[in-house]
């Protein structure tokens, strides 16, 4: 340790505090320095605007949020409840209509059941005032068609029930001529 210029702790001390007042000096001095503090600056900025903006959505959902909930209830103030209609008949019939292409449910009148309902629909009878407006001269032809004794139609009021049934007077038609099958 004799060689080295400094040989007592105080004179270590003296070095080290000049090499760390040299790096704080370099690190003040250096542009680079600074270019990391503007990236930050930068970075911290964007970052407080996606805040602000963040916010001003949130408000605006808020407010959409509170008029659509506002429209809701004076809408249903301004509607009828309506009463729900649980009438098997009906339900039935919609969604058959829906799902066969907007044909009436032709099982419902008495005497014709599935089987005979499709082939009504291949022979063009899809809807009951097919059924009303049928000739009478094409009665015997069609139950023969279907195989049906002679005078089935007239016997059964597939006219009328077909009437009714098109009316919507479902209540009706099943008190007159029983439940369909």
């Amino acid at each position: 340790m004799n060689d080295l210029p400094y040989t007592t702790p105080l004179q270590f001390l003296g070095l080290a505090l000049a090499l760390l007042a040299g790096w704080l000096l370099g690190l003040a001095s250096n542009r680079s320095g600074r270019k990391w503090r503007d990236r930050f600056e930068a970075e911290e900025a964007a970052h407080q605007a996606l805040r602000d903006e963040l916010g001003a959505a949130n408000t605006r959902i808020r407010d959409l949020e509170a008029a659509n909930s506002r429209l809701e209830r004076n809408l249903q103030d301004r509607r009828p409840t309506p009463v729900a209609d649980t009438t098997p008949d009906k339900r039935d019939s919609a969604m058959r209509s829906w799902f066969y292409g907007g044909t009436d449910v032709l099982a419902h009148i008495r005497g014709i059941d599935e089987h005979r309902e499709r082939q009504l629909n291949q022979l063009g009878i899809q809807h009951f005032r097919d059924i009303e407006n049928l000739p009478r001269e094409d009665e015997l032809p069609l139950e023969e068609r279907l195989g049906l004794p002679r005078g089935t139609i007239v016997e059964e009021n597939w006219r009328e029930q077909a009437a009714l049934l098109r009316a919507g007077r479902t209540d009706e038609h099943a008190r007159r001529f029983g439940q369909h099958a």
